[in-house]
């Protein structure tokens, strides 16, 4: 029993002791932890105070406790701290060490708060060092952390450290914006400092602008704020500032008043950090005082000998400075007289250039709207020229009529070849031409070309051999369309010139930089050859080899114009080698971005047929006011076993949607009254589902956007071929039976 009771008594002793263990222990790390403020305090103290290695001492010794006790969110804090203490008393490399180890105890801790303010010094730090674009990345991370941690507060003094960099850039404007921000946060959040520093760089920035008022302002009110609030670094700037201000606007005498505040106040702060810097930084300090020292006195040794020898010699100069002024004046008189002459030259060639250049910008703009109204007005009559010759082909004309109609029909396609030539040698000019790029293969896209042209080939006699380098890739990233109409320009030409001959097409690389191929396109004939005198100008347009050569083969003279604006799009080069009766060779060279061919899955190809369509309750309103053009496209809609409605303006084409209930509208685009663009809005505004194709003579690509806006479904140019007209009508209605049939 007696045993019993000793065991019970020792389990409770055991329990007590180990309690009174862990309270001491808990006591312990409270004082250590106390002991860290008080060390951060007493450092805090001694920085203000410009102690700074022995704020440094406080900072360490309050590390040491903090890597005992295992604190490693106070330890990333220190650090930063001491890092901010090692830049003030110049040592950077040693801030920079302090700074690392602080981000990496801050982001194990998830301390973003603190971790964006060692962001924030270490921006700092590389500004010191000129590393400026460093600085501003780290200078965004803190404002980010700062952001995400809801610490508005401090973002005020990152935007005015990143306002300083910007002015060291000579980036007046962002430092402007980045300013203006820091005074709005710094005066929300009553810091005095920052403030106070915001107003004075403003003033440094303003005067950049140009804006000296507002720079003096700005500069007088930071001033007030560093010595209402004894903040002397500031209040130094402030003065430095007002100095250069006022030189610059050349009021010396404040300009000396407020530069000799500073320099008295820069000795001061100096002998302040002189007196609390360690002694290897306070002798460095001394021999530079006394290198400045001797210095100074051998410039005042120099300026006293030199004053001894300018009394000397100041007589004999007189005479001579008298002599030589005399003449100088003379001089410029005579000087003066022939630059007034030529100045008032100058202006009278400057006022006739300037004449001249408002006179080429008005032709020019004349120019193009010019060929824009000729275009459209060329367009609409070639509709009912190739519309009617197609209608009267497809009616069975007496034999006798068939070539005649024939002709017409490759008159009216030839005219609007050279119209659509014209137009695009103006947007060529205009730097209208836009890049399209997308995924091809190269070797197909060339064959395709070659095999479209073969038929013109075989009507001259002439055989087409198609080379392409084993060397080069077949699938490209580029603007296919226009690489096929440089080739179709360049091989028709060839075919039209060469008669009982050969073309050869080939294709090589001529060089490889990573996925960048320059590949070599080379048209090659054996025809009739260019003179060397007319070489020189096959690019300009409108040139052709001769007055003869124009009357026997035709064409405009405008493809190779053509062929060279599209290569110099494509940042490509062309020139050509012709010997006259041997035939010719152009050369382009491309660069092309290789790409991997695409996997594109087989689909069954659907029929296109509009005869597949069930068109029994099909309705199309046609509003166009040319009573030819009316008659032609109810002739192909007819044809197409389509019939319509036909109304002649806009205002008529916006009552009949409101009564009826139309499949399709074809809508012309020029017409008396409301145009087809504004009938389009107003019919958009009640109803959004109804199909509408704009039937114009316009330039699609220069109107593309004002379709868009007006609310089209498509756009049909015209002359249009009738295969287009009926895919493009096609899909319309196949759409519109689709959707009716899921209702």
């Amino acid at each position: 029993m007696s045993q019993s009771k000793f065991y019970i008594v020792a389990f409770l002793l055991f329990i007590f002791s180990t309690s009174f263990s862990q309270n001491a222990a808990d006591e312990d790390i409270d004082v250590l932890k106390m002991r860290i403020q008080n060390y951060i305090s007493q450092s805090s103290f001694e920085t203000e105070r410009g102690e700074y290695y022995n704020a440094k001492d406080n900072l360490e010794k309050a590390l040491v406790i903090a890597e005992k006790i295992g604190d490693k969110k106070t330890e990333g804090s220190l650090y930063t701290k001491i890092a901010k203490v090692q830049f003030i008393v110049e040592e950077p490399e040693s801030a920079l060490v302090s700074l690392t180890k602080a981000a990496e105890l801050q982001r194990e801790t998830n301390d973003y708060a603190n971790l964006a303010i060692t962001y924030n010094v270490r921006g700092i730090l590389h500004t010191s060092k000129k590393e400026y674009q460093t600085a501003l990345d780290y200078f965004n991370s803190a404002k980010t952390k700062f952001e995400e941690e809801g610490l508005e507060r401090l973002i005020a003094d990152v935007n005015l450290n990143e306002a300083k960099v910007y002015i060291a850039l000579e980036d007046y404007k962002t430092a402007k914006s980045k300013l203006e921000k820091t005074i709005i946060l710094a005066k929300k959040y009553d810091q005095v400092g920052v403030l106070s520093s915001a107003f004075i760089n403003s003033g440094k920035v303003y005067q950049k602008l140009g804006n000296t008022q507002l720079a003096l302002s700005m500069a007088k009110e930071g001033m007030e704020l560093a010595e209402r609030n004894n903040i002397p670094e500031y209040l130094n700037d402030s003065y430095l500032t007002l100095s250069d201000i006022y030189e610059e606007n050349k009021d010396y005498k404040l300009s000396n008043q407020y530069l000799r505040k500073h320099l008295q106040l820069s000795d001061s702060l100096l002998d302040i950090k002189r007196q609390n810097l360690s002694p290897e930084k306070k002798a460095q300090f001394i021999n530079q005082y006394k290198d400045s020292e001797r210095k100074q006195m051998e410039i005042k040794l120099e300026e006293a000998d030199a004053s001894n020898n300018l009394t000397r010699i100041t007589t004999i100069l007189s005479i001579a400075l008298i002599t030589i002024l005399s003449l100088l004046t003379l001089s410029l008189y005579k000087n003066n007289n022939i630059r007034l002459k030529t100045n008032n030259m100058l202006h009278k060639k400057n006022d006739e250039l300037i004449v001249a250049k408002e006179k080429a910008e008005l032709a020019s703009k004349t120019k193009a709207n010019f060929l824009s109204t000729v275009t459209h007005e060329l367009r609409t009559p070639l509709y009912a020229v190739t519309g009617l010759t197609n209608m009267l082909l497809d009616e069975n004309p007496k034999p006798d009529q068939i070539p005649h109609l024939k002709s017409l029909k490759f008159s009216g396609d030839y005219l609007l070849t050279f119209i659509n030539d014209i137009l695009q040698i103006n947007k060529i000019e205009a730097n209208k031409v836009e890049l399209d790029p997308e995924v091809f293969n190269l070797k197909k896209k060339v064959e395709n070309v070659i095999s479209a042209l073969s038929n013109s080939a075989m009507d001259n006699n002439t055989k087409l051999h198609y080379e392409y380098d084993k060397d080069l890739p077949t699938t490209f990233t580029a603007d296919q369309l226009k690489i096929s109409q440089i080739l179709i320009n360049l091989i028709g030409n060839a075919i039209k010139f060469t008669k009982d001959g050969d073309i050869w097409v080939r294709l090589n690389k001529v060089n490889q930089v990573n996925d960048i191929y320059t590949v070599r396109f080379e048209i090659q004939d054996n025809g009739i050859g260019i003179t060397k005198e007319k070489q020189e100008h096959m690019f300009e347009s409108f040139s052709q080899g001769s007055i003869q050569i124009n009357r026997k083969y035709g064409g405009t003279g405008l493809g190779l114009s053509i062929v060279k604006g599209l290569v110099e799009i494509l940042k490509g080069k062309i020139y050509l080698k012709s010997e006259l009766g041997k035939g010719s060779s152009f050369f382009i060279e491309i660069p092309l971005s290789y790409s991997p061919e695409p996997v594109i899955p087989v689909t069954p190809k659907k029929p296109n047929d509009i005869n597949t369509l069930d068109l029994t309750n099909i309705k199309i309103l046609v509003v166009e006011d040319n009573k030819i053009n009316q008659m032609i496209t109810r002739k192909i809609l007819n044809k197409m076993n389509l019939y319509c409605d036909v109304v002649d303006n806009g205002e008529d084409a916006v009552e009949r949607v409101k009564e009826e209930q139309y499949d399709v509208v074809l809508m012309d685009i020029h017409m008396p009254g409301i145009s087809g663009l504004e009938a389009t809005k107003i019919i958009r505004t009640f109803d959004k589902e109804l199909t509408i194709f704009a039937l114009t003579a316009v330039t699609i690509e220069d109107k593309m956007h004002e379709f868009d806006e007006a609310g089209f479904n498509d756009i049909i140019s015209k002359p249009f071929k009738q295969e287009d007209f009926e895919k493009k009508l096609f899909n319309a209605l196949k759409v519109n039976k689709s959707s009716s049939t899921s209702i």
